[in-house]
């Protein structure tokens, strides 16, 4: 659904129309799911038709196991770019040779030795 054509009444409508078939799907009735958030049955009319407090509606999905929504309605913004560097941390710049244990048979051996070189 595009909700840029919509006015804000109409989407208000919309969000109380979704509501009200939550509360059908949790086979609940509105004077059950009103009692339960604590208001009118007729607040509960208001806010499926699109008014009432958003505290009403948080508390209607609070009810209904569905408070996971607000995350899809409302999603945190991510950090800044600024912010996502801070949070990285120092990054490594440069590799480091691998360095053998002192002591080792093998140290010799693996050495790499320069050919032509006597110093």
């Amino acid at each position: 659904m595009n909700f840029n054509t919509l006015s804000n009444a109409a989407i208000a409508a919309e969000l109380g129309n979704r509501l009200e078939r939550l509360r059908l799907q949790h086979n609940l009735t509105q004077q059950a799911l009103s009692a339960e958030i604590g208001i009118t049955p007729k607040s509960y009319r208001q806010l499926v038709a699109g008014g009432g407090k958003l505290e009403n509606m948080i508390a209607a999905l609070r009810a209904l196991n569905a408070l996971d929504q607000l995350d899809n309605f409302l999603p945190a913004p991510p950090p800044s770019p600024l912010e996502q560097l801070k949070l990285q941390g120092k990054q490594r710049q440069r590799a480091r040779q691998k360095q053998y244990p002192k002591g080792s048979q093998n140290h010799d051996q693996n050495r790499i030795e320069e050919q032509g070189l006597d110093w």
